[in-house]
């Protein structure tokens, strides 16, 4: 059940990370998930918070959406960066 749970919050934590930044054409559902977790493991570091399946927390998810805001960014300027 927590992978589950992993899912859709990634999916979800991905899809609004992708709306502060103007990338949600680019991505799919798939790549919005992703973004999610690896933004959450991201966050995790960044600011010694974690999620788990069964304790979800405001100060967790926003540092899960600020990873996937990192993530997205650095992302952004590597695309920006090989364009040239």
């Amino acid at each position: 059940m927590s992978f589950i749970i992993w899912l859709v919050i990634g999916g979800i934590i991905g899809w609004v990370a992708s709306m502060i930044m103007r990338t949600d054409a680019q991505q799919g559902i798939f790549l919005n998930v992703i973004v999610g977790i690896v933004g959450a493991f991201i966050g995790g570091l960044l600011f010694g918070r974690n999620i788990n399946g069964y304790d979800f927390s405001i100060p967790s998810l926003l540092a899960a959406l600020a990873g996937a805001v990192v993530l997205l960014g650095i992302v952004n300027l590597i695309r920006r960066g090989s364009v040239r």
